[in-house]
């Protein structure tokens, strides 16, 4: 019997979603039944899929509790990919303390919430970060949006931006901007089955001055690239510290800071873009990894 995938999206991003055409041929070539699904479709059945793949449901941060409401209903009714405690986990930045707190190499990371003194957070974040620009951007986001670079001398601006975040009860992460990314870029490290598939560079997102994004995400530049040991070492590190078990995709975004050394910026376990257009074969490893978890009987001895 053949395996019945949903690969679940959003209807503003399909169009988006350079990694949906790949994975659809890879899990017909593998003999799959594979549909694309927007989460928030009430017509579909859930119970008819073996397995429920997020991929591109690049919304979810804009309706978190209404996302996270049909996470745990759809994960009653078929397998989801990522599971429920991975989703609920990844979803808000508060995690990046939790790594750090571990002793794992992290962006430093502040966060305000809800009903704090904006102009005293500001005041704190600064006299602590020796800085010249800094990142703000709210908790619970994704794409960028709502993200903003502030330079240490525009205090007014900052403190705009802090305050209409909490204003709109939404936990705020303060970040030392790293000069390293405008020469050196990102490198987002992408792990299929627990075992690293490809990287790929990401240019530098936040142009000085720039107004944060209105779309579902910022365009960014991608190139492939390939991951030094460091980098490695860093994303392996990150994986062992999860309470997880082998996901069946993971991306990991690092950064160097001042030192050169390669920090945590982000961890991606809901819908990353994994861009197999970067990685010929790595459509069809993660198919075959989630068809295994489906039919154990498929997997490779």
């Amino acid at each position: 019997m053949r395996a019945a995938v949903a690969l679940v999206s959003a209807r503003a991003a399909r169009a988006e979603d350079e990694d949906l055409p790949p994975l659809v041929a890879a899990f017909s070539a593998a003999g799959a039944q594979v549909e694309i699904a927007d989460w928030d479709d009430a017509r579909i059945e859930w119970a008819r899929f073996d397995v429920a793949l997020l991929r591109s449901t690049w919304d979810y941060s804009q309706r978190l509790p209404e996302f996270l409401a049909w996470v745990e209903r759809t994960a009653a009714l078929t397998r989801l990919l990522n599971p429920v405690p991975v989703v609920r986990w990844n979803a808000d930045k508060h995690y990046l303390g939790e790594l750090g707190k571990a002793g794992l190499p992290v962006v430093a990371s502040t966060f305000a919430e809800p009903g704090a003194d904006p102009a005293a957070v500001l005041a704190q974040f600064l006299a602590r970060e020796a800085c010249a620009e800094f990142v703000v951007k709210p908790a619970v986001s994704a794409g960028s949006r709502d993200t903003r670079r502030h330079a240490r001398t525009a205090n007014e601006e900052a403190l705009a931006h802090v305050r209409r975040l909490l204003d709109a009860q939404r936990s705020v992460l303060l970040q030392p901007y790293l000069p390293a990314v405008e020469t050196a870029g990102e490198t987002a490290l992408i792990f299929i089955a627990g075992r690293f598939s490809h990287a790929i560079r990401k240019g530098a997102l936040l142009p000085a001055g720039a107004p944060a994004t209105r779309a579902l995400f910022a365009p960014e530049q991608i190139t492939a690239r390939s991951a030094q040991r460091d980098e490695l070492q860093v994303a392996e590190r990150v994986l062992a510290a999860l309470p997880f078990g082998v996901l069946p995709y993971a991306r990991i975004d690092l950064i160097r800071d001042a030192s050169h050394a390669p920090c945590l910026l982000e961890l991606e376990l809901i819908e990353p873009s994994l861009f197999f257009a970067h990685a010929p074969g790595a459509a069809q490893r993660l198919a075959a990894a989630t068809l295994a978890l489906v039919c154990p009987a498929r997997a490779s001895p």
